[in-house]
C-alpha cells in the first residue's frame, strides 16, 4: 500500500523514470535528463519487488533497477528466473549486487571472482544483455574495489550515504534508501533535500 501510494505520488509530481545509461551518459557526458528524473533501485533479489514493485511502476510506465544478488535466485520469497528475465524483456534495468552479500570492503583473493565476476556472467546468461553495473552490499566499498570493478567491464557503481570518492565518482554514486516507515511527503521531502 505504501509503495503504491509512493509510485502514484511520483508520477501526479511529474517525475519521470530514468534508465541506468541515462544517468550514466549525464554524469560522464553532460547528456540532459528529463525535468524531473528519479531513478528507483531495488537491491537483493526479494520477489515482493517483482510482484508489487514492478506491477506498481508498470500503471505509470515507470522503469526500475533490479540489482540482483544472484546466490538468492529461485530461492523461496526471492525472484525466479523467469521473473528477472521478465524484468529486463520489459524495458527495467538488471544488473549485479554479488553472490551473496558479502562486504566488498572484506574481499580478498578469489573473493573478487565469486562476488563481481561470476554474478555478472551468470546475468548477462540469463537476460541477454551486458551487465554494467553494480550495487555495493550495505553501500559500503573501499579503494581496492574501484580498479576491480573497472576491469571487469563495470561502468558505474552505487554507495548510499556515504562520502564520494573524488578521483572516480562514478564508482561512489549515491543513492537513498527509503525505508517503507517513511510517508509519501516525508519520501519527496527526502528526496529534494538529498539530491540538490
Amino acid at each position: 500500500v505504501v509503495f503504491a501510494e509512493q509510485m502514484k505520488a511520483l508520477k501526479v509530481n511529474g517525475f519521470t523514470t530514468i534508465r541506468l545509461d541515462q544517468l550514466y551518459d549525464y554524469l560522464a557526458y553532460d547528456v540532459p535528463l528529463p525535468a524531473k528524473p528519479v531513478m528507483l533501485t531495488f537491491d537483493d533479489t526479494d520477489g515482493e519487488q517483482y510482484t508489487v514493485g514492478a506491477t506498481e511502476m508498470n500503471k505509470y510506465g515507470f522503469k526500475g533497477v533490479f540489482f540482483i544478488m544472484t546466490v538468492s535466485i529461485n530461492r523461496p520469497n526471492y525472484m525466479t528466473k523467469e521473473q528477472i528475465k521478465s524484468l529486463s524483456d520489459t524495458g527495467h534495468d538488471v544488473e549485479a549486487h554479488t553472490w551473496d552479500h558479502h562486504m566488498v570492503t572484506k574481499y580478498a583473493g578469489d573473493d573478487w571472482n565469486l562476488q563481481l565476476i561470476k554474478p555478472k556472467k551468470k546475468l548477462e546468461d540469463l537476460i541477454g544483455k551486458p551487465v554494467k553495473y553494480f550495487a555495493y552490499p550495505f553501500g559500503l566499498w573501499n579503494q581496492a574495489a574501484i580498479p576491480e570493478l573497472k576491469k571487469n567491464g563495470y561502468k558505474m557503481a552505487f554507495i548510499l550515504a556515504s562520502k564520494r570518492d573524488t578521483i572516480d565518482p562514478l564508482y561512489t554514486v549515491r543513492r537513498i534508501l527509503v525505508p517503507s516507515s517513511w510517508s509519501t511527503p516525508g519520501m519527496l521531502k527526502a528526496m529534494e533535500s538529498s539530491f540538490k
